[in-house]
């Protein structure tokens, strides 16, 4: 069966090699001039890992590809929310967590794109090409790009992102994309001697003014640090924001500052934070299922985008193996069926948990209390559910 991926994102990339190794012709749509993956440090769940050890079978001498990743385990032996000088509010057991569910992975997020797609070969991949619109006929559909037909394919797959073109014109009713209002910041840079193990993986919040600061360890010689601030108007550049986050933050744990102050401007990246403002009615539209963030948009709170995007790469691959033409429809009911309610479930909790670390005042003050009265055991108990999701 021919099938189109619009969009080589890590998601996309994921769909692709799934359905490759389920013997479909794949053809990969990417609007880039090449295919890579920008960015810092990727937190992939252990849902996640999970979801990419099915794409593909071993006894058909497929790599495993969750296995490859799990090289890249986080092994810190705490987690868990901390106050902007870096005493505890919720602390959490990871290695009891991890013996239950298993372990999230830290890599570099062009680490792993370059991971994901090593099983994909070339000549299925066209790049330099931004797809405008999708055409669905009876029997297939016609993937349109500067207004002539590219491709025709049995099914497509649209994970083209955030700010999905193809789901606009899907559902053109659809509200879209909605600001929360805030901000991330991100950054990479070389891992100091002297760290405080007790800070790794564990995110600091500050009840003043809602602002976040989450660290992780990316290998053994590098660090992933994040900020999540209010935003008032359009996002700053590199070098404004993080001059706004050194002043933001000059009370904070004396690590905060450090870290952001040594990583240079040009190794730090800014976006608004985003999410879809209502779910999506469905994610198929005939022989067109939208997946990850162009289907489910969420906040990054729960560190779910990945492992979302991966379940459901995993879940196409398994309803479309064996499917011909004429099942294509049917079959990606079946994936709205079991994507759709799970995936949404987790955008309106990563929603909740944005506003539950982004709260100030009266309110934040409460919910600190709270956080320092629950104890290790049902806050890991909580970290195990989120691990599984």
């Amino acid at each position: 069966m021919r099938i189109v991926v619009v969009g080589a994102g890590l998601g996309g990339v994921a769909a692709a090699v799934g359905l490759h190794r389920a013997g479909h012709e794949v053809t990969l749509f990417e609007r880039g001039a090449e295919l890579r993956e920008a960015g810092t440090g990727i937190v992939v769940m252990p849902n996640g890992l999970r979801a990419l050890d099915t794409l593909g079978s071993p006894l058909r001498g497929h790599e495993m590809l969750g296995s490859i990743l799990r090289g890249h385990e986080m092994l810190g032996a705490r987690a868990g929310l901390r106050d902007r000088r870096g005493r505890p509010l919720l602390v959490t057991d990871a290695v009891q967590a991890r013996q239950e569910v298993g372990t999230p992975a830290i890599i570099d997020r062009a680490d792993l794109h370059r991971t994901l797609r090593a099983p994909l070969p070339d000549d299925l991949v066209r790049t330099g090409i931004p797809v405008e619109r999708l055409e669905p006929g009876p029997t297939g559909v016609t993937v349109i790009s500067d207004g002539a037909p590219v491709a025709r394919a049995d099914a497509v797959i649209a994970a083209d992102g955030i700010g999905s073109r193809l789901r606009g014109h899907l559902f053109p009713s659809h509200p879209g994309l909605r600001r929360t209002g805030r901000m991330d910041l991100r950054g990479m840079l070389p891992r100091p001697a002297d760290l405080d193990p007790d800070l790794l993986a564990c995110q600091l919040v500050d009840r003043r003014s809602g602002a976040m600061f989450g660290l992780f360890p990316v290998g053994e010689h590098r660090l992933y640090w994040f900020t999540d601030s209010a935003l008032h108007g359009p996002p700053p550049g590199a070098d404004e924001a993080r001059r706004q986050m050194l002043s933001l933050m000059a009370d904070w744990h004396p690590l905060v500052t450090e870290l952001i102050e040594a990583t240079p401007p040009a190794d730090i990246y800014v976006d608004p934070i985003t999410r879809l403002a209502e779910p999506l009615p469905s994610y198929t539209a005939g022989r067109i299922a939208l997946l990850g963030d162009a289907a489910h948009a969420m906040p990054p709170d729960l560190g779910q985008g990945a492992g979302q995007a991966f379940e459901d790469a995993a879940a196409l691959t398994r309803h479309l193996t064996g499917a011909g033409p004429a099942d294509v429809a049917e079959r990606l009911l079946r994936y709205d069926a079991e994507r759709r309610p799970r995936a949404n479930r987790i955008m309106r909790a990563a929603s909740r948990q944005s506003r539950l670390t982004s709260q100030t005042g009266v309110a934040a003050w409460a919910r600190d209390l709270l956080l320092r009265a629950v104890p290790t055991r049902l806050a890991t108990r909580r970290l195990a559910a989120l691990w599984h999701a």
